[in-house]
């Protein structure tokens, strides 16, 4: 084992996603020294495959920026194993985002007079995070349009591209069913001949992510490097500092080191990192003496639909540019924002997502239906035609038994429990119906049935907080038992919010850059 035992770096940064693209661009820009750790290749600029190819081999996988192994969930009590929509590469699962960076609303970080909130409160409120929602919407080159319901000042958007006239023609009729839609905000700069790659990496430097607006920019500051294809298998240290990170990188393992350690491998992948870190003076993991760390692990439930633009409208493509609070917050129950997906009702998007779904029910293992998924598709694809996509995004709620667990027999492998809370079924069904309810005239379809948890935004599972005994990590996203481990990826999150989360992670990420570059020698 190489040991690299001399500080070369101020700061090592596991992870290149949104959390820590931009803590590590951030902090090089202060001047501090920075090294990148990330668990996938580089890749190159040029590539643009998605998030949802039926990809299986975990070396192909690992090649195209995807997370190699399948997620082993838990799921109301029954085992499934399925490739969840993660990357792994150079800008994380950023790297393949529609680029929706929403702002939320008060009421998703503290009690307003209209909307107690569920856990009494974030420990840095809404005005502490606004001026660090501001700075992220610039880095991100924000653009869109203010949302017509929100009474906060807009964020510094910049002005977006004209609607294609079937995205005009179906906001105008949203708006005389008496609902208020706007531009999506969107982390994308319309640089000339863009291709709207959403759910797909981009090959121009047009979509902000954690590797346009994060790695690459602290690259050419000279102050920090990338480490690509490692294995980070463990934090070291005893008492209250991190003092090495065992990596494996070629079949060689060594140790790096570095004064302080930023953890962004996801909500899934830095609680991991944290159990798997067990050793005697840490014996429930690192940084685990609330026996907090992996739990209160939440998602989004898609309530993903159809809505078929008026007749005579022609077809523009697949619509990103549509998103509306309507629903955001209704009678006291706390829903969440209605958007365009931006990918079309395509065949081979229908048989992802019907695999996706097979795999999860009791009949996956029963492999030969996965071929038979493609007449289905087709037909479905046939039938819904010119149709767009929209998701309704409903919050869910912290709850300790979710939770992200550790395997002792494999102890890099992605494994989570989860329950639908009983709240949230109900939740649902309100949804479902206010959904139906704001679109009656509108032709419109429910594309599932059963709930379906949005993968892609795992959060919560290291929640900050003042109280060392019900949180991991101080309001400053320090570890309250670790005194150089911060982190700022969703896992800081005590509740998932109603909108996307990419904004709130940039945004605290700047936050907790500041407060690194300020603190630290």
């Amino acid at each position: 084992m190489a040991d690299r035992s001399q500080h070369e770096w101020d700061v090592i940064v596991i992870g290149t996603g949104i959390g820590g693209g931009t803590v590590g661009r951030a902090l090089a820009e202060a001047g501090k020294s920075v090294l990148f750790l990330e668990k996938g290749p580089a890749g190159y600029r040029t590539e643009q495959n998605g998030l949802s190819e039926a990809v299986f081999l975990p070396e192909a996988r690992l090649t195209r920026g995807l997370w190699p192994e399948p997620l082993h969930a838990r799921l109301n009590g029954r085992d499934a194993a399925f490739f969840a929509p993660l990357g792994a590469g150079v800008g994380g699962s950023s790297a393949f985002y529609a680029a929706t960076l929403e702002r939320p609303e008060r009421h998703d970080l503290e009690p307003t007079a209209e909307a107690p909130h569920p856990t009494g409160g974030w420990p840095v409120g809404y005005d502490q995070m606004l001026p660090w929602y501001d700075r992220a919407a610039r880095m991100y080159e924000l653009c869109g349009t203010p949302d017509p319901l929100s009474r906060e000042k807009p964020m510094p958007l910049r002005a977006p591209p004209d609607d294609s006239v079937g995205d005009a023609r179906l906001m105008q009729s949203f708006r005389d069913a008496g609902l208020h839609p706007y531009r999506l905000h969107s982390a994308i700069r319309y640089v000339k001949g863009c291709l709207g790659c959403m759910g797909h990496k981009c090959p121009k430097p047009c979509k902000m992510d954690g590797r346009s607006a994060g790695v690459e920019p602290a690259l050419a500051t000279g102050n920090a490097r990338l480490m690509d294809r490692v294995e980070v298998t463990r934090l070291l240290g005893s008492g209250d500092r991190i003092t090495g990170v065992e990596v494996i990188r070629d079949g060689v393992t060594e140790v790096l080191s570095a004064p302080t350690v930023v953890l962004a491998g996801g909500a899934l992948g830095s609680a991991r990192l944290m159990l798997a870190s067990a050793n005697s003076a840490w014996p429930d993991g690192c940084g685990n003496s609330s026996g907090q760390v992996g739990r209160n692990l939440m998602f989004h439930l898609n309530e993903m639909f159809v809505i078929w633009p008026p007749r005579s409208v022609p077809d523009s493509g697949p619509s990103k540019a549509i998103s509306l609070r309507d629903l955001y917050h209704v009678s006291g129950k706390r829903f969440g924002t209605v958007q365009a997906m931006g990918i079309d009702v395509s065949y081979g998007e229908i048989v992802y997502y019907l695999n996706a779904m097979l795999e999860r029910s009791a009949l996956r293992r029963i492999r030969p239906l996965r071929q038979l998924t493609r007449l289905p598709a087709a037909i479905a694809a046939r039938l819904l035609g010119k149709a767009k996509i929209f998701v309704g995004l409903l919050e869910d709620l912290p709850y300790p038994e979710n939770r992200v667990v550790l395997d002792p027999a494999d102890p890099g492998q992605l494994r989570v429990e989860y329950r639908f809370h009983k709240e949230l079924l109900q939740r649902r069904r309100a949804f479902r119906k206010a959904i139906r309810n704001a679109f009656r005239g509108h032709r419109r379809m429910f594309l599932g049935m059963q709930p379906e948890l949005n993968f892609g935004h795992p959060c919560g599972t290291l929640r900050f907080g003042s109280d060392p005994g019900n949180s991991v990590l101080t309001p400053d996203c320090r570890s309250h038992d670790i005194a150089n481990l911060y982190v700022t990826d969703a896992s800081f999150m005590p509740t998932s919010m109603g909108v996307n989360p990419s904004l709130t992670i940039a945004a605290n990420a700047l936050r907790v850059a500041e407060i690194i570059a300020r603190t630290t020698p």
